[in-house]
């Protein structure tokens, strides 16, 4: 099965740029179906972790205020090229995806 995630690094002068998209259907549970009429049962991201070399660098908790295939970007100091980055995330239904990526 192909990811969810999309991840993008750089690094210059010391600090690393993480760039990402995430396939998520972020359902806030308020919008009606135009098939059904019913309310669309709530599904959105929970917890983000960014791990560099193991450690994490970057966690945060969502809810379903977070559009549809949410992109995120941050910066970190001290990761180099080669370092391992891992970006993993669990949603209100215990789904989760992960990726490892190479620093460049």
């Amino acid at each position: 099965m192909t990811s969810s995630i999309r991840l993008k690094t750089k690094t210059s002068n010391g600090v690393t740029t993480v760039r990402a998209i995430i396939r998520h259907p972020m359902e806030t549970g308020f919008r009606i179906d135009s098939d059904t009429s019913e309310l669309v049962p709530t599904h959105h991201i929970n917890n983000v972790t960014v791990k560099h070399n193991g450690s994490v660098v970057m966690s945060c908790d969502w809810s379903r205020a977070v559009s549809k295939n949410p992109y995120l970007s941050f910066m970190f100091k001290g990761g180099n090229a080669g370092d391992k980055l891992e970006l993993a995330w669990r949603d209100n239904k215990n789904n989760t995806d992960s990726v490892e990526t190479l620093i460049v």
